[in-house]
């Protein structure tokens, strides 16, 4: 089938379908699609769409960290081989491999150029800079993948994406929901789109049309605090006029489970003690000393035990690493509309989770369910969290405690904070969600630190391999190196 005159290199789900055919021609949109919903294919069919009507010569991508180096993968897998591409993955160094790399990307071709950023380097002058050097070049269309990461009107990166995003051609951003916290998370979002969208320069004319403000006193401080807010149904009809919602539930086609990934950049402490451990497991195979299964299982989950930011030593203590990880969880977080279960493979780990999710959200919350949780609350918890109506969101546990006989169908997203070896594991913590009774799509998203025993674990589980039965003889050093 053509839809604007367009032929898809991989055919789109209808909800996909619907969503391109009514943004493809604008130039400002906000594509709302649930997490696991495809709207980053969408994207890149309007991307391809627009190429062949020589509307657009470079796609600037604005996202997290842990998300940038997914669009390449999604390139490939949804712009035609027809249209010649250039690909150039934003690195903050600027070597001088990087620096012939965008001189390449800068120079004139009738190729289509992706030029990929993380949002971060949007609170630096050396991204802006880039960043407008190619918008002012070339005819450009500017995503803001994940776009509650610019909620924040008073952030730097906020304020510099507003104005790179005054030159582009064509503008959208990505997200679940671009309402987190408040209504008032709209505004920064929507200025990066068009001001016009929501009809306010000022932010305070904006808070004032859709809030109720009271004032506050502190001591010697006074202050304005919203208490509600007012009119939403005129706030969301503008939305609804230059945006396109698609929930879960709502996707008839889409497959029962969908599966991603978030990376996590290993901090340079985590990269010296990884390289130290591998070099160790790899010195006692040799030796003859690490010959056994079990032995070389240990090394490997203490390989992703680094991954999530912990380290053991040879007594048995655990040291803590400075690690992205917790920070990329709540990222992920942002963007989860109801409720989620997140497994984590180390109680420390899910202690740690559970306070970084209390201090973001609020204590009722978040509850967590691991070897040490009293047998006479476990029910209870469970019971909690399948009400649809109770405050607790965040489920936090151990596959091995929360992960058999259990029934979680209230939540439609699984988060694997860190993964086991164990295939049964894997199956029956996948299963809590995905039972009788669960009405929903559910997505299964792994966070994964590149080029790391986080990739090869995932990789093995997903194809239904248990790790165990692979690590034997030769297939050790496989697995290590």
């Amino acid at each position: 089938m053509q839809d604007k005159k367009y032929n898809f290199f991989s055919t789109p789900y209808a909800h996909q379908r619907e969503a391109f055919a009514a943004s493809a021609d604008v130039q400002s949109f906000a594509l709302l699609l649930d997490m696991g919903t495809g709207k980053t294919k969408v994207t890149l069919d309007t991307v391809g769409y627009l190429s062949e009507k020589a509307a657009v010569e470079l796609v600037l991508v604005v996202a997290p960290k842990g998300v940038i180096a997914n669009w390449v993968p999604e390139i490939e897998a949804h712009l035609p081989p027809r249209i010649e591409r250039e690909i150039v993955l934003w690195n903050p160094s600027l070597s001088q491999k990087h620096r012939d790399e965008l001189n390449g990307l800068h120079t004139k071709s009738s190729k289509l150029k992706f030029l990929l950023m993380n949002v971060e380097a949007f609170s630096t002058q050396k991204g802006v800079d880039v960043a407008k050097l190619f918008v002012t070049r070339f005819k450009t269309f500017m995503v803001v993948d994940e776009s509650t990461t610019i909620k924040n009107r008073r952030a730097k990166r906020t304020k510099a994406l507003c104005a790179v995003g005054r030159d582009a051609v064509y503008r959208r951003i990505l997200t679940g929901s671009p309402v987190t916290r408040s209504p008032l998370d709209l505004f920064s979002q929507m200025a990066f789109l068009d001001p016009g969208i929501l009809g306010f320069s000022s932010y305070y004319a904006f808070q004032g049309r859709y809030s109720i403000v009271q004032r506050r006193t502190m001591g010697a401080h006074s202050f304005n605090q919203v208490v509600g807010f007012r009119r939403l149904d005129e706030l969301t009809a503008k939305l609804s006029e230059h945006s396109y919602r698609v929930r879960k539930e709502d996707c008839l086609d889409l497959p029962d489970k969908v599966y991603t990934q978030r990376d996590v950049a290993l901090t340079p402490e985590q990269k010296r003690a990884y390289q130290q451990m591998k070099k160790l497991a790899l010195a006692r195979l040799d030796s003859g000393k690490l010959s056994t299964t079990k032995n070389v299982l240990t090394q490997i989950m203490r390989l992703q035990q680094i991954c999530c930011g912990n380290l053991t030593d040879d007594d048995g203590e655990i040291h803590s690493l400075p690690s992205n990880r917790i920070k990329e969880l709540l990222d992920l977080c942002e963007e989860v509309q109801g409720k989620a279960i997140i497994w984590a493979t180390w109680t420390r780990d899910i202690r740690s989770i559970a306070t970084a999710l209390r201090d973001c959200y609020d204590v009722q919350a978040v509850s967590t369910l691991h070897g040490e949780t009293p047998d006479s609350e476990r029910q209870q918890i469970v019971e909690s969290f399948q009400n649809r109506q109770s405050d607790l969101r965040f489920l936090v546990g151990h596959p091995k405690t929360g992960g058999y006989g259990l029934t979680l169908t209230a939540a439609s997203t699984v988060i694997y904070y860190s993964n086991s070896y164990d295939l049964e594991l894997r199956v029956q913590s996948e299963d809590r969600a995905h039972r009788i009774g669960q009405t929903n799509k559910v997505t299964y998203v792994d966070l994964i630190s590149p080029g790391t025993i986080d990739e090869k674990i995932v990789r093995s589980l997903r194809a239904k391999i248990n790790v165990a039965d692979q690590i034997l003889g030769e297939e050790a050093r496989k697995w290590l190196l």
